[in-house]
């Protein structure tokens, strides 16, 4: 087996990106995505997100087991760029947004992109519901009753949002980061 990073990404099944195909190839993409393990999508993967010199943005299937998927990505990014500082957060963050998507959009896959501008990273999580996150602010619920994403979110980034897409919406967090002089 490759070392991390250097898998032949078009030996992995389902390596066309459901975004980029065609709407022809579109079903099979789709249906060859989900027939990936996490092994397989974290491969596939594995340096694209910290890539910024092209805006991209990587496609999990919608299951619960994308959201260590996402959160072990994201910790791929914040290493390489050398944010250590962010790297309890941008796990506990990620993981929430992804477990939100997946609870809470109907749709097959979720999109998750990392970006770095100066003073700020951002991560987003992307799904096919048009419906915006809510932040319920009441009784604390009990801790097995879950719906406490948000809450954590909000008290832990230093802003959060979401924007309507052409085809959903975009649930992100920003962390402030310190850069080097």
């Amino acid at each position: 087996m490759a070392g991390w990073g250097e898998t032949d990404q078009s030996s992995l099944p389902g390596a066309s990106l459901v975004a980029d195909a065609s709407p022809a190839c579109f079903q099979d993409a789709l249906e060859a995505l989900e027939r990936l393990s996490s092994e397989e999508l974290e491969q596939m993967y594995s340096g694209r997100l910290s890539d910024q010199s092209e805006a991209g943005e990587v496609r999990l299937p919608s299951r619960p087991e994308s959201g260590p998927v996402a959160r072990r990505l994201v910790l791929s990014v914040l290493e390489s760029w050398e944010l250590h500082q962010q790297l309890e957060v941008g796990e506990l963050l990620t993981g929430e947004l992804v477990a939100n998507a997946v609870r809470h959009a109907a749709g097959r896959t979720i999109g998750l992109q990392v970006t770095r501008k100066p003073g700020w990273l951002r991560v987003e999580v992307r799904d096919s519901s048009r419906a915006l996150p809510c932040l319920i602010v009441a009784e604390p619920l009990p801790p097995t009753d879950g719906g406490r994403g948000l809450r954590i979110v909000d008290d832990l980034a230093d802003r959060w949002g979401a924007d309507l897409l052409p085809r959903g919406k975009g649930v992100w967090f920003e962390l402030k980061v310190r850069e080097r002089s």
